[in-house]
């Protein structure tokens, strides 16, 4: 792991709400005046969405042999490669993916589902965000989760994680709902077999359960508010953490086992702020005095 160029990796599956964690992280970074440089997962997708359409068009019996979460649909390579790279001496070069949200990059001109040219990091940052499908990642030819000083996994209940990839991949991305539903069912062994081991590694787990009937999530519904669920938070070492503290901060919260507190969902946003950011302030500091 590096210290003088600490990397924070947010792992989940698409649709678990990776983005939500980012956007808290990069709030705590703006107040803790912390320079970041933020890498998103999918821009280490190997095609474009044109391609990947091209590719399964061509070979519709590949649907059930390559995902978006399959290592060979990624330049794995080049996660392996920036991550290193920063690690060492705090650069490394990256690109972005457009997505249908992105409107500040579509008015620039880039079409959506496709790549801008690969850039080198800003200088002068103190540490790296990444978010995404792999941060956690170890397979068989590339180890990424070795790079990666906090490790940071988004697990919602499954059927929790399906609506919210409906509701956004519907809404803001233009997909019918029979394609969506597609999509999760045809990634399903690569779901398995390359997401999610990676929450047994992670340093601390973020899982939001509904408490509302989610019984049927294939069926097109509204998306769980955070006043209707409770988020489970799981910490790998949990000597490192102040239970009676954020008891004692966090309303309504308790614990089920030694390593395991659980928040109304509303207070997601508070735990994160107390549990995290003394985390990054020690990754900070062990760098600082190296």
């Amino acid at each position: 792991m590096s210290r003088e160029y600490p990397i924070i990796a947010v792992t989940g599956s698409s649709g678990a709400g990776t983005t939500t964690i980012k956007d808290a992280f990069e709030r705590m970074f703006n107040r803790e005046r912390i320079e970041a440089a933020f890498v998103h997962g999918d821009s280490f997708h190997r095609y474009t969405r044109e391609e990947m359409s091209q590719i399964l068009k061509d070979s519709p019996e590949r649907k059930k042999s390559i995902s978006h979460f399959a290592v060979e649909a990624n330049m794995l390579d080049e996660l392996d490669r920036l991550f290193s790279s920063y690690a060492d001496n705090g650069t490394g070069v990256y690109r972005h993916y457009i997505h249908a949200e992105d409107t500040e990059m579509l008015e620039l001109g880039h079409r959506m589902g496709t790549f801008t040219p690969w850039t080198e990091l800003p200088e002068g940052t103190d540490l790296l965000l990444y978010e995404g499908l792999h941060g956690g990642l170890v397979a068989d030819d590339f180890n990424i989760a070795q790079y990666v000083d906090l490790l940071v996994g988004v697990a919602p209940t499954i059927n929790l994680e399906w609506i919210q990839k409906i509701d956004r991949d519907t809404n803001l991305r233009g997909y019918s709902q029979e394609a969506v539903i597609d999509t999760i069912q045809s990634r399903m062994p690569d779901y398995m077999q390359y997401i999610l081991p990676q929450f047994s590694r992670t340093h601390i787990n973020f899982q939001r359960i509904p408490t509302i009937d989610t019984s049927n999530p294939l069926a097109l519904q509204d998306v769980p508010s955070n006043d209707e669920s409770m988020v489970i938070i799981r910490f790998k070492d949990r000597s490192s953490m102040d239970f009676p503290y954020l008891l004692a901060m966090i309303k309504d919260s308790f614990m089920t086992r030694p390593d395991t507190f659980v928040i109304p969902g509303g207070k997601m946003s508070l735990a994160m702020e107390l549990i995290l950011t003394p985390r990054i302030h020690d990754l900070l500091e062990n760098r600082r005095f190296r």
